[in-house]
């Protein structure tokens, strides 16, 4: 069984604990990351801690953290358990501290590290449901964070599946697009490769990030812009991305049938980011 790191050492699962005052486990204060490893490596690495320090900065104890030791530890997991291909969860919180809101004013950040088999490839198109329970919420600066609370993801996904589908849309306070429960969203419309901005709560997403900069070797122009939950289905397509999966398409919203008319050009975009995760 693959072992846990924690805090620089490697243990058994079962004996991977931490203190029942870390407020990762209480208020939620924390971040993570999940990576895709590939041959032995964590791809888009600098991406990842890049977007970790981000939120770093938004909770306020980047300073706690040595981000080069950081990447020297995930480097050090990896070859230590033998992983080749493999789903990496980083997991960080400010540490324990005392009862109630306040932070330590010297926080001692709790590190941790799993790995997980990868997902089968998604060979067949994703069902979604229209959240109404619960709202992204775009003026948050932790919605620009991979925030260890997904609670609103986690009711929003619920509300999916106790109405038969598979995935959640969730719509911002404006009722306007924003992200998937664990995914960013993408639509092909007229030769354009469109998702909602961070300004409407999506999740500056890693391999949001990879599509926009491939779309242009795909024949598609990127485009950031506000989405209407109307707008898709008059979508040439409607993709899902995450770092792990890569690119879902989505098949049907709220029980009605999404156009699937740019397969060329998602096969494409497919084999384009294979070909730079292989690179890396």
């Amino acid at each position: 069984m693959t072992r846990v790191w924690l805090d620089g050492r490697l243990v058994a699962p079962d004996r991977a604990h931490v203190p029942i005052a870390d407020r990762g486990l209480l208020l939620g204060d924390g971040l993570f990351e999940t990576m895709r490893v590939h041959k032995g490596r964590a791809f888009d690495l600098d991406g990842h801690l890049a977007r970790l320090e981000s939120g770093l900065r938004i909770l306020g104890f980047a300073r706690a953290v040595d981000l080069a030791r950081l990447r020297a530890d995930v480097t050090n997991y990896l070859a230590a358990e033998g992983a080749s291909e493999a789903a990496l969860r980083l997991t960080l919180t400010r540490g324990a501290g005392p009862r109630g809101l306040a932070p330590p004013e010297e926080p001692r950040p709790t590190i941790v590290m799993t790995l997980s088999p990868l997902p089968l490839a998604r060979e067949t198109p994703v069902s979604l449901w229209i959240a109404t329970s619960t709202r992204r919420n775009e003026l948050s600066p932790v919605s620009r964070a991979k925030a260890l609370p997904y609670l609103d993801n986690l009711i929003a996904l619920q509300e999916a599946r106790a109405h038969g589908a598979e995935d959640a849309l969730m719509l911002n306070t404006r009722d306007l697009v924003a992200c998937a429960s664990v995914a960013n969203v993408f639509i092909v419309r007229d030769g354009r490769l469109e998702t909602p901005p961070i300004s409407d709560g999506a999740l500056p997403g890693r391999m949001r990030a990879l599509l926009l900069d491939l779309a242009g070797e795909a024949g598609l122009t990127p485009m950031e812009g506000s989405l209407c939950p109307d707008a898709l289905a008059g979508a040439d397509h409607m993709l899902l991305t995450n770092s792990i999966r890569g690119v879902v398409e989505a098949g049907s919203c709220n029980g009605a049938a999404l156009q699937r008319r740019a397969g060329v050009v998602v096969a494409r975009l497919r084999a384009l980011i294979a070909a730079r995760v292989e690179r890396a």
